[in-house]
């Protein structure tokens, strides 16, 4: 799916998205991705806690795509990140991919870990 363009100040939109991919700043990127306003890069999924603990300090909120449904977060991830000082906001990939866009484009410090379709 396609996402609308809009003025997003610079900062990586996550553009579209479909069955194992997501378009970011017009790059196709397959599998999981973690994207801020100044990057966009592989992510190991949920397993891969580095990369999200990494965002401390840079972040204030982070969209969690859990895939194509609804699911929570694991507690201890989000414990871990909230330690830190990041809200996490578990969803479906393409409300997360939709949600960052927004939010990035008022200027917030945000990112999304988007898995997979």
């Amino acid at each position: 799916m396609k996402l609308t363009p809009s003025d997003f100040g610079g900062a990586l939109a996550v553009e579209g998205y479909g069955p194992g991919f997501f378009r970011i700043g017009r790059t196709v990127m397959q599998g999981a991705v973690l994207v801020t306003a100044g990057e966009a890069d592989a992510w190991g999924g949920l397993d891969d806690r580095a990369a999200l603990l990494a965002l401390g300090g840079r972040i204030d909120v982070l969209f969690l795509g859990m895939g194509a449904d609804v699911a929570h977060a694991p507690a201890d991830l989000v414990a871990a990140l909230r330690e830190i000082g990041i809200a996490v906001e578990s969803m479906s990939s393409p409300t997360a991919a939709r949600s960052y866009n927004v939010t990035v484009a008022e200027g917030r410090r945000v990112a999304c870990a988007l898995l997979p379709l």
